[in-house]
């Protein structure tokens, strides 16, 4: 039986209970009343949020279609699916009891943006963190309860990752709060910072000497999850075998494209030539410099370009990235598309640690030259992810402007295919190696699906993806070795590579359908609809459904 509930009624109430129940993400959205909070990840929560999921999804299938709108028509399917994800995730996929980094990772992210960003005066958001320290050995406990047998990559990533939260919160956090002048206040923090420290601290060691040791289970969700992910979140029916088959050939031609701008810049093998342009990068300290002067100049270049309509400018702050991303060498973290006032943007570089030996200082650098830079700069800055973000923010929709709901392929595909537009509309046209920076990071995308997938849905191994991605996609051993165990537990592999290609196709179809559509106009009415899967793009811009990708 049908209600007569509105749709944007449920919209409202299911963002709302997404927000309490993660308040990570209602701090990424820009929403602010939760960020005193952690998740509560305790089986009896967790239990407690499937349940709830699952009676709005009930209540958005009765929701009577008669009464919709023809946009209606097309969101309420999006929430469908969002819901689908959530549900398939915490039910079948169960990272909560597999992944104790998962864990290290949340609590990080939860942390860093009230360090980071000025949300609220120092005081404030001093206040914030000390309530989510609080929190800590709770959250802790859950990850023991739940998290029983963790693979061994796993284990490996969580040490890693809970090692930065803790410098995190040990180092980064009294610097973070070094202005505040209430001493009662400081002493609360530096006692919940010992307390939180030492919670995690003992989990660590509990990973490294009793779960490792006996760690036999595997990282793998099986080709029937990982297709099942792909079909729920995206609409994309193709099989792995498919989804294969369309990155083995596209990495074929980025392949090809690689070997013909490596020959505008020298004679020689290409991949010689590639270490030559890795070995023009910038000095230690020189990395944040470097990133910015890119990032003007881009944003110059789209304006010229008419690829896009820019945002209002914001200031960008350029920061060390946290211990706990360090695996990100540049990252993009935005004011929330619901912020309510001008909040700077801040980019995180990974540059190189001192206490470092020389030759991982001179990797790491190589990961970081002048020509991958431009590329990060595209995908993170102008035209890529900070645009998106603030374009975002402009938005007068309710969900649809959520990264709560948002769409992971047409997030990250926009990110990639950024860098491909600026360098097809003629950026570094007179300089090679700009497209062989774009070019090489086409190839490590396309590499990294490959790799993920065959991890998750065959019998590679870790070592045989090492393997892969130094061979096809011309990576170095550490740098190859870091994208393989990161496959292990990072599903989002396929998502860039495959929203990259949704854009391509759609943009094409819309161009063909509908006379006198620009880059600039397709781009404009792409940003303009928020976040939402690309099967709902294109039904919104084209008015029917089609094949995503060719």
């Amino acid at each position: 039986m049908y209600t007569q509930e509105p749709l944007h009624h449920f919209a409202a109430d299911y963002l709302g209970y997404l927000h309490e129940s993660e308040p990570t993400g209602a701090t990424f959205d820009g929403v602010h009343a939760h960020d005193d909070l952690l998740e509560d990840l305790s089986r009896p929560a967790l239990d407690a949020r499937i349940h709830h999921l699952a009676g709005l999804a009930r209540r958005l299938q009765a929701i009577d279609p008669g009464t919709l709108t023809p946009a209606e028509r097309v969101e309420k399917p999006v929430l469908a699916g969002s819901l689908a994800a959530r549900l398939f995730e915490l039910e079948e996929i169960r990272v909560w009891e597999r992944d104790p980094r998962a864990y290290a990772d949340l609590l990080g992210l939860s942390l860093a943006p009230q360090l980071l960003l000025p949300y609220a005066p120092p005081d404030e958001r001093a206040r914030r963190v000390l309530s989510k320290l609080r929190q800590v050995p709770s959250f802790i406990a859950a990850a023991r309860a739940n998290v029983a047998d963790p693979a061994g990559p796993f284990i490996k990533a969580a040490l890693e990752t809970f090692r930065g939260v803790r410098t995190l919160i040990d180092r980064d956090l009294p610097r973070a709060f070094a202005e505040v002048d209430d001493h009662w206040l400081l002493s609360d923090l530096a006692d919940a910072s010992t307390d939180a420290s030492a919670a995690i601290a003992a989990y660590v060691t509990w990973l490294e000497h009793d779960a490792a040791p006996k760690a036999r289970s595997s990282f793998r969700i099986g080709p029937k999850a990982f297709a099942r992910k792909l079909e729920i979140e995206e609409r994309l029916t193709l099989d792995l075998d498919r989804v294969q088959a369309v990155a083995l050939r596209e990495l074929a031609l980025a392949q090809d494209e690689f070997r013909r701008v490596a020959g505008r810049i020298g004679k020689g093998p290409a991949i010689d030539i590639w270490r030559g342009v890795r070995a023009r990068h910038p000095g230690p300290g020189e990395v944040g410099p470097a990133l910015r002067e890119r990032i003007e100049a881009l944003a110059r270049f789209v304006a010229r370009a008419d690829l896009v309509t820019l945002p209002p400018p914001v200031d960008v702050a350029i920061r060390p990235a946290p211990a706990f991303r360090q695996w990100s060498l540049a990252s993009v973290w935005a004011a929330g598309p619901f912020e309510g006032r001008p909040v700077p943007a801040v980019f995180l570089v990974a540059d190189v640690d001192r206490q470092w030996s020389a030759e991982r200082q001179d990797g790491h650098l190589r990961d970081l030259n002048e020509a991958s830079l431009w590329s990060t700069a595209m995908s993170e800055a102008y035209p890529g992810r900070f645009l998106q973000m603030e374009r975002l923010r402009q938005l007068p929709f309710g969900f649809r402007k959520s990264l709560a709901t948002s769409s992971r392929a047409f997030l990250d595909g926009w990110a990639h295919y950024a860098a491909h537009a600026a360098v097809e509309a003629g950026f570094g046209a007179n300089d090679p190696a700009v497209r062989l920076g774009q070019t090489s990071d086409a190839l490590l995308h396309l590499a990294r699906l490959i790799v993920c997938v065959r991890l998750h849905a065959e019998d590679l191994s870790v070592e045989q993806g090492v393997r892969f991605l130094a061979d096809e996609a011309y990576l170095e051993e550490a740098a190859a070795r870091r994208e393989a165990e990161r496959a292990t537990f990072d599903l989002s592999g396929p998502a860039s590579v495959l929203g990259k290609l949704m854009i391509l196709k759609l943009r094409a179809d819309h161009q063909a359908k509908v006379p006198g559509v620009t880059l600039r106009s397709h781009h404009d009415a792409l940003l303009s609809q928020g976040t939402l899967p690309l099967w709902a793009h294109r039904q919104l811009l084209l008015g029917a459904d089609g094949a995503l990708v060719d």
